[in-house]
C-alpha cells in the first residue's frame, strides 16, 4: 500500500552517479557551437575576404608606382600589398568573436554557464574556436587569389604552409582581443568601437611602403614602435623574400605573445565577470 514504510533491510534506490565531463569535452562542445554560430552567419566568412581584397585590389593598381622607388624590395607592388590583406582579415575577426561573447553577455548565456561546473578557460577556448576556423580559411582564400592574380611567393609550398600558420596565429591573438574587450565592456556595441582604433594601428605601420622607405621622420617612428609592422613584415618575408629568419622570428614572436596576452587577460577579466554572475 502507499505511503507504507519501505520494509525493514529493503534496499534504498542508490542515484547513478554524474559523469563530469573533462575540459577537453567542455572544449569541444563549446568550440562546435562557437563554429556552428559562424556558419550560420556566412558575412563572418565572406565579409572578412571580400573587404580586404577589395582594399587590396585598390592599393595593386593605384600604389604600383612605388616600386620604383630604389630599394624597393619587389618589382610588382602586389606582391608587397598582398601582406595586409592577412592583417585587416585579423581585425574583423576580433570584432566578430568578441561581438560573439558580448552577445553571450547580454543575452545571459554566461551568466547560466556560471551555475555550472564549466571552467572559464575551455568556455574562451572553446569561444574561440569558430575564430579559429575564420582565420584559417580566410587565409587559405588570400592564398589562392594571390596565386590567381600572379603573387610569386618566393618561400615556396613549404613558405605557403607557415604563412599560413602565421596568418592563423595572428587571428586567434586579435580574437583574443576582441574576447577582452567584450568581457570588459560587455556590449557588442563597445567592441565595434575600437574597429576604427584597431584599424589606424595597421594603417600607421609598414603596411604601405618599407619602414626604411617612410621619409616622414614621425611616421617612421610610430611605424618602428609598432608590433603590426613586424606581423605584416613576417607575412610579406615569405611571400616577397623567401626565408627571412629575423622577420620571421619577431612575427611568430609578436603574434604569440599577443595571442597569450590576450588569451591570459580575458582569463581573468572572465573570472571577474563569472564572480559577478
Amino acid at each position: 500500500m502507499s505511503g507504507l514504510a519501505s520494509p525493514v533491510g529493503a534496499a534504498e534506490p542508490v542515484a547513478a552517479p554524474v559523469r563530469k565531463s573533462s575540459v577537453l569535452e567542455q572544449v569541444l562542445v563549446l568550440g562546435r557551437r562557437s563554429l556552428l554560430r559562424v556558419l550560420r552567419s556566412p558575412a563572418q566568412l565572406i565579409f572578412p575576404v571580400v573587404f580586404p581584397m577589395m582594399l587590396f585590389a585598390v592599393n595593386a593598381s593605384g600604389l604600383g608606382a612605388a616600386t620604383k622607388l630604389p630599394g624597393f624590395p619587389t618589382d610588382h607592388y602586389r606582391d608587397f600589398a598582398l601582406a595586409v590583406p592577412f592583417m585587416q582579415g585579423a581585425l574583423f575577426v576580433a570584432i566578430s568573436a568578441g561581438t560573439d561573447l558580448a552577445r553571450d553577455i547580454e543575452t545571459g548565456f554566461l551568466s547560466r554557464l556560471s551555475m555550472t561546473p564549466m571552467w572559464g578557460p575551455a568556455l574562451l577556448a572553446g569561444q574561440l574556436g569558430g575564430a579559429f576556423v575564420v582565420g584559417l580559411v580566410q587565409s587559405v582564400v588570400y592564398v589562392a587569389i594571390g596565386l590567381a592574380v600572379g603573387v610569386g611567393f618566393q618561400s615556396g609550398p613549404a613558405g605557403v604552409l607557415v604563412l599560413i600558420a602565421l596568418s592563423t596565429l595572428i587571428a586567434v591573438g586579435f580574437a583574443g582581443i576582441g574576447a577582452l574587450l567584450a568581457l570588459r565592456f560587455g556590449t557588442g556595441e563597445a567592441v565595434q568601437g575600437f574597429f576604427p582604433l584597431l584599424f589606424v594601428g595597421v594603417f600607421l605601420s609598414s603596411s604601405s611602403l618599407p619602414r626604411d622607405l617612410i621619409q616622414t621622420d614621425w611616421f617612421r617612428t610610430v611605424a618602428t614602435y609598432n608590433p603590426v609592422s613586424y606581423l605584416i613584415e613576417g607575412v610579406r618575408s615569405l611571400i616577397i623574400t623567401g626565408w627571412d629568419a629575423q622577420a620571421l622570428a619577431l612575427g611568430f614572436g609578436i603574434a604569440a605573445v599577443i595571442a597569450v596576452v590576450a588569451l591570459g587577460a580575458s582569463t581573468v577579466a572572465l573570472r571577474g565577470r563569472l564572480g559577478r554572475s
